[in-house]
């Protein structure tokens, strides 16, 4: 049918969490690369425009103790190694600020959308990617489409701007011709600077549409149908005749467990024949009688085939049977209301003992008090 069929559907539905899960494993995360362009161009000429004069002065002096060398240090290689070695660590000295902000820049850009990952899957190769086909059908696709726009658009805006600011600085750039060379040197950094700095801004318009459009794309791609919903649910919550064998697994588990402690009873009252509860009550642990175990039909036949196995006496209470076995779960006190009544029939039980010890006559069943509320007729 068409609608089992994953190619034939439309992916209308949104990502579960399962599937963003899955697709961060594999590397698949929103990323702008001009969001990390505009940051490294940024900091990096903001860092220029911090550090750019320590680093125009150390180089100067590189140059001069570089061009002023004794004349008996350029035949000795190791006077000259001292020098390289004195003039390199100098030139880090001086572009490591730089190189700082470009690395932070570099990361922060990354970072910023889509959040930090690390995946094996996404550093993989993939042989799918070589198929001339599927490369022919990206080069054509959307994406590639918006790729193409945009970097129309980053060059408009650029030369757009870089003509609005070389004419906001046209006065100060022909005023460089009145000035001394030196001075004219550093006034001309420093317009080229600020220029390439405010140049460097412009591309906050191009991150503005790209990162938009690269969290767009990125959820448009992770769309689903409405057949993968149904298979990963399935996958993920188990097929229903899965979890049907579990949940009869778990039951005959538990069954076994809770008949495992029907020798630990004190008494096994009985409906006789529909149901049966153990219970127990040891004074120096228990603070009230606790059911160990409660069964109907055939299991209500095991616990009392168990019960006489292991000499647990056996009594018949059709109505105090009942009564824990609705009102009571395994593991647990029995409710308030049945305290006397299970209280009376332990008595019994150990009056019974006596009996068959012949030490006491044979007690006469007592007639339970049951509450209305934990009454049950059937």
């Amino acid at each position: 049918m068409a609608e089992d069929n994953d190619s034939s559907q439309e992916k209308t539905e949104e990502p579960t969490p399962r599937r963003l899960e899955k697709a961060k494993e594999e590397g698949q995360v929103p990323r702008s690369k001009e969001l990390t362009t505009a940051a490294i161009l940024m900091m990096g000429t903001g860092g220029l425009l911090i550090s750019g004069a320590h680093i125009a002065d150390t180089m100067t002096r590189i140059m001069r103790s570089s061009f002023a060398l004794p004349r008996a240090a350029m035949y000795d290689t190791h006077e000259m190694g001292l020098y390289m070695a004195n003039a390199a660590v100098l030139a880090i000295e001086a572009l490591a600020p730089l190189m700082i902000f470009l690395f932070i820049a570099s990361v922060a850009g990354s970072i910023a959308l889509g959040g930090w990952l690390l995946s094996a899957k996404a550093l993989a190769p993939k042989f799918s990617r070589l198929n001339p086909i599927k490369g022919l059908g990206r080069m054509f696709s959307l994406k590639s489409l918006v790729e193409l726009g945009k970097a129309i658009a980053k060059v408009t805006v650029v030369l757009f701007f870089a003509i609005i600011i070389l004419r906001s600085q046209t006065e100060s750039l022909l005023g460089l011709s009145n000035q001394a060379v030196i001075p004219a040197m550093g006034h001309a950094t420093q317009i080229l600077g600020w220029s390439f700095f405010f140049l460097s801004c412009t591309m906050l318009l191009i991150v503005a549409v790209d990162v938009p459009f690269q969290i767009y794309d990125h959820q448009k791609n992770l769309k689903m149908t409405k057949q993968e919903i149904k298979d990963e649910f399935k996958d993920t919550e188990g097929k229903p005749e899965v979890k049907s064998k579990v949940r009869q697994l778990q039951r005959e588990m538990s069954q076994r467990r809770m008949l495992q402690d029907v020798p630990q009873a004190d008494v096994v009252i009985t409906n006789p024949t529909h149901y049966s509860v153990a219970l127990r009550y040891k004074p120096e642990t228990d603070s009230a009688p606790i059911l160990l175990a409660k069964g109907g039909d055939q299991i209500a036949l095991k616990i009392r085939e168990i019960a006489n196995a292991n000499d647990v006496e056996i009594v018949e209470a059709p109505p105090l049977a009942r009564s824990v076995y609705y009102h009571s779960e395994i593991g647990e006190e029995i409710p308030s209301g049945l305290y006397m009544a299970v209280a009376q029939i332990l008595a019994y039980v150990f009056q019974l003992k006596q009996f068959r010890r012949r030490v006491s006559p044979r007690p006469e069943m007592p007639d339970f008090p049951i509450p209305d509320d934990l009454r049950r007729d059937d």
